[in-house]
């Protein structure tokens, strides 16, 4: 990068990067000036030069959009956007984008898509214990899993568990049809269906099989210790707090463990979840994080995000305003 008084320079090395760079029609390059209305982009050749306020945060874009391609991503219009709003916020889309956790069944690359999203996972891979907050959408059962599987695969851990409370536990559950486990499988589907997005349905049942991968509701995990496993509590919102207290003290060594929750989902029968007031109890131990995930990190349709941020303007902020991971590394 290059810079002429008001005007930057970007070499762009080669034609076939410059074509996904800028899109069909030049669309990216339009979103961009969108996104930046004090600047002016203009392409000759294999160069971007962009003149205005804010030229230099744009021409720094366009060089990390290029470092995201190198690296083998495909730039659409959504990552795009996600990349403009990191470089508001001063994050570097090539951190974030290009940090891939595993590949996944179909052979896809599973990594980050929103900065806090890689604040979530650095999170996991530094402690032993993080909580993941947030709306539906932000991935944050879908990129525990995927770190599990990743541990699993690697042999960091010797098996995956997978927990979630039954929040209908009394007589509405048993008129369902079926053995207990019948009964549970509709609160476990959500596991499942992450599970076969990184290892195919075969591939996860073979693991169940080979005691590998364990899928079962909270009330099992009474009087057992966890050793060399990772450790997975989903929906946690609907414990109790006794029940999160017996989750908490089944860890044992070797093990990571990683509890997502929206407090805003609440379905426990009193009200009493197991997440209320925990941040403000377990802030300072070593090893445990709290990473909060917003309307930004949705990576649903766009107006699940809309929806998300009407809602949270609407609701006064009962979680602390620093929405960073904490807790020292672990």
């Amino acid at each position: 990068m290059t810079s002429l008084g008001t005007t930057v320079t970007v070499v762009v090395p080669g034609s076939h990067l410059m074509s996904a760079l800028v899109g069909i029609r030049d669309e990216f390059v339009r979103q961009i000036e969108q996104a930046f209305p004090d600047s002016s982009v203009v392409i000759r050749g294999n160069e971007i030069n962009v003149a205005g306020g804010e030229a230099d945060q744009v021409a720094k874009l366009f060089e990390e959009l290029v470092l995201v391609l190198q690296r083998g991503q495909h730039l659409d219009s959504t990552m795009v956007t996600r990349s403009i709003d990191m470089m508001k916020q001063h994050e570097l889309p090539s951190k974030v984008l290009t940090d891939d956790i595993m590949r996944g069944a179909k052979g896809r690359s599973v990594h980050p898509k929103t900065a806090g999203q890689k604040r979530y996972i650095d999170a996991i891979r530094e402690n032993v214990i993080t909580f993941g907050l947030g709306p539906a959408g932000t991935g944050k059962s879908w990129l525990a899993i995927a770190m599990a599987v990743q541990a699993l695969q690697t042999k960091q851990v010797q098996r995956i568990v997978l927990t979630r409370p039954a929040v209908e536990a009394g007589e509405r559950l048993g008129f369902l049809p079926g053995d207990l486990m019948a009964k549970i499988d509709p609160y476990l589907r959500p596991l499942y269906d992450a599970l076969y997005d990184m290892v195919e349905a075969e591939g996860t049942q073979r693991l169940i099989e080979r005691q590998a991968i364990e899928v079962a509701p909270l009330a099992f995990m009474r009087g057992r210790t966890l050793n060399n496993s990772f450790i997975i509590l989903d929906e946690a919102q609907n414990t109790t707090p006794e029940q999160m207290k017996m989750f908490l003290t089944r860890i044992g060594f070797g093990s990571k463990v990683v509890v997502t929750g929206d407090t805003t989902q609440v379905d426990v029968p009193d009200g009493r979840s197991g997440l209320s007031g925990l941040e403000r109890t377990l802030t300072g131990i070593e090893g445990l994080a709290f990473v909060h995930l917003g309307a930004g990190d949705v990576v649903r349709h766009r107006i699940v995000g809309d929806i998300v941020a009407a809602y949270e303007r609407a609701t006064v902020p009962s979680r602390p305003a620093d929405t960073s991971s904490r807790g020292r590394r672990g």
